[in-house]
């Protein structure tokens, strides 16, 4: 799949954790589902997790075929949180297309001031008629290791 040109197309490609297949398809390859991993390109000590439906079959043999929009999302601190530029409240953090022209999936991040967590929500959009489908995770920013001192999200978002 190829990522869009944007601003979140600045994040490294996803790495591939492991697939397992969901439906058998003799002679083309079968659906599956596909688990990856990312980073936070603009925010250290971040990691988010995505499962993704793959089809398979013909149209996914080629290419062409339009994925579905059930996508689910974890995301953690696996270290010390800074912020490495100021953030878009909503903003993108890493984009995907999903079918051949019109649909894509977006993993974007907010910042709950109030309570200092990182929130991260995926959903895929059509050019025509989006998806009601999400899924949301958040990150409570907590000190790292014998480090006291946090970052306040509140403090980097636009």
């Amino acid at each position: 799949m190829l990522t869009a040109a944007s601003p979140a197309a600045r994040a490294e490609e996803p790495d591939l954790i492991f697939k397992r297949s969901t439906v058998f398809k003799l002679l083309t390859p079968d659906h599956k589902l596909a688990v990856y991993g990312i980073d936070d390109p603009e925010v250290e000590g971040v990691a988010c997790h995505f499962t993704v439906p793959e089809k398979g079959g013909v149209a996914g043999m080629f290419g062409v075929a339009e994925e579905v929009s059930d996508i689910s999302l974890a995301c953690r601190q696996i270290g010390p949180i800074k912020f490495k530029a100021k953030v878009e409240q909503g903003g993108d953090m890493f984009r995907q297309r999903r079918s051949l022209f019109f649909k894509k999936m977006q993993i974007v991040r907010g910042c709950d001031a109030k309570r200092n967590v990182l929130v991260y929500m995926v959903y895929s959009d059509k050019l025509v008629e989006g998806s009601p489908k999400n899924s949301t995770s958040s990150v409570p920013i907590m000190p790292w290791g014998g480090d006291t001192a946090t970052e306040k999200c509140g403090d980097f978002v636009k």
